[in-house]
């Protein structure tokens, strides 16, 4: 889950200068978090799209080269150029592979809810991620729910979410996390049955009196 990713520090400051890094494909950004001073650097955008290309995504463990030094770090937040959505601006987090940190991880249903879709139903998943907290050496690129016992109706809490060894959600644990949602399939009312060929039909009342 982890990879090299080389960065340039001593980026020039300022929105023009920002301007001319994205149009030459460098997006600028910051390095900083404990036992160091905030470092400005640029990343090739090519390369951090190879980077975060793995199944961990943007929870990568990434190993930075800056000036003869690697940091371990993950990525804290990605700035995104609110049309285009291309990323504008990166955080990158120094991090201790020993030390837990809080991420959220993607959710990924497996199976196929058999029950639910025989009643036209649908399983529907309440969150598209959970947060655990987790040690970088354990960190997960994502948490697989199996549906297939599903019955229309019936919720998955998050307290009923296995999660892999080393770590720990986040959460209310009655929170639902994925919902059997029931079928507007009704079952149309069966006929009358006719009457049998031949059967006495059934006497009329008799007026009172």
């Amino acid at each position: 889950m982890s990879t090299t990713l080389n960065l340039k520090s001593g980026r020039p400051n300022g929105t023009g200068a920002a301007r001319r890094l994205r149009r030459d494909e460098q997006i600028p950004g910051v390095l900083y978090g404990q036992g160091m001073s905030p470092v400005s650097v640029t990343v090739d955008r090519r390369d951090l799209r190879v980077a975060l290309s793995g199944a961990a995504g943007v929870n990568t463990i990434l190993n930075l080269a800056v000036d003869g030094t690697t940091y371990p770090a993950v990525i804290k937040e990605l700035q995104r150029h609110p049309v285009r959505r291309t990323v504008s601006h990166v955080d990158f987090l120094r991090i201790n592979l020993d030390e837990e940190l809080t991420i959220a991880v993607p959710v990924r249903l497996v199976g196929e809810a058999k029950a639910v879709l025989a009643e036209g139903g649908l399983v529907d998943p309440s969150q598209d991620t959970i947060d655990i907290v987790t040690t970088p050496a354990n960190m997960p690129s994502e948490i697989t729910i199996d549906i297939s016992g599903m019955h229309p109706g019936q919720v998955i809490r998050l307290s009923e979410v296995a999660l892999p060894a080393g770590t720990r959600a986040l959460g209310d644990p009655d929170s639902p996390i994925v919902t059997a949602i029931a079928g507007s399939r009704a079952e149309a009312p069966a006929a009358a049955a006719p009457a049998a060929e031949g059967a006495p039909a059934a006497e009329a009342p008799k007026s009172a009196g």
